[in-house]
């Protein structure tokens, strides 16, 4: 059962260092309250080692790179790495342009993750130079379907034992691998995709979970993409019966992440283990 890592991070609120994109990163900080944790935002060379060594993990998330963030990525990370802290990478767009994906490979190359998370299109760039991105999207043609799914959870697990790194590819079906065990999750619903952040906010609340169960993380990193989801399908029948859009969906998703307790997760979680 994935709830009492949801518990874990209430019990523990554990203090999250988040390099990310400017587009989401409100968003990324009130998931973080949302699920218990406490969010802290630095990306300026000057402090990052300091600000990291405070902190209990770290979220690096490239989705709005430029020359400035890049090195305090690379330095946050390796003290991070040095103090023995979690850390998640969200390798946002790689494929879609050089310095994303060479980024992201720079960061791999040089950086040990506790987690990785994208989607489909994005690790198969970061595992073998070859997703086909839209834009920030997964292309259709990686998308998880029924007759893809062995060959996809095969390719986590060989990709988690390349790398040492529990591997959590999302999309309308979702894959939380490490070398000899993967979830494969159903929760979610199709208007997440309609709103911008939500694969942001998850690597962030996932680095959460993380923190707060550190000796648990291909379980916990299962457990944040469940929660997500199922928050998402919650938020969905709340936005339909208000006759809401989108913008509202954004705000009733985390007020469910905020919500949310360990009996929920455990009876909503959609599972399987391969």
């Amino acid at each position: 059962m994935l709830g009492k890592y949801l518990d874990n991070v209430r019990a523990k609120s554990p203090l999250i260092h988040n390099i990310t994109n400017y587009v989401t990163v409100n968003d990324c900080a009130n998931i973080l309250l949302a699920c218990g944790a406490s969010p802290i935002m630095s990306d300026d060379c000057g402090e990052v080692e300091e600000i990291t060594s405070i902190c209990g993990g770290l979220n690096i998330n490239i989705g709005t790179l430029n020359k400035e963030t890049i090195p305090a990525m690379l330095l946050a990370g390796k003290k991070a790495n040095e103090l023995g802290h979690p850390i998640i990478l969200d390798p946002v767009g790689a494929g879609a342009s050089a310095l994303r994906t060479e980024t992201a490979k720079r960061l791999l190359d040089e950086l040990k993750f506790t987690v990785i998370r994208g989607n489909i299109s994005e690790i198969k760039t970061l595992a073998v130079g070859s997703g086909s991105t839209k834009g920030v999207d997964a292309n259709v043609a990686d998308a998880v379907t029924e007759d893809t799914l062995e060959g996809v959870v095969a390719f986590a697990k060989e990709f988690s034992k390349a790398t040492g790194t529990v591997i959590a590819i999302t999309g309308a079906t979702d894959i939380v691998a490490d070398a000899n065990r993967a979830f494969v999750i159903t929760n979610g619903h199709p208007v997440m995709a309609r709103i911008t952040g939500s694969g942001c906010m998850l690597t962030a609340m996932t680095a959460a979970y993380i923190t707060a169960n550190s000796d648990n993380v291909l379980e916990a990193t299962a457990a944040a993409v469940c929660a997500m989801g199922l928050c998402g399908e919650k938020a969905y029948d709340t936005t339909a019966k208000n006759h809401a859009g989108n913008s509202s969906f954004r705000n009733y998703l985390i007020d469910e992440i905020y919500r949310l307790d360990e009996s929920e997760l455990d009876k909503g979680a959609r599972y399987t283990i391969v």
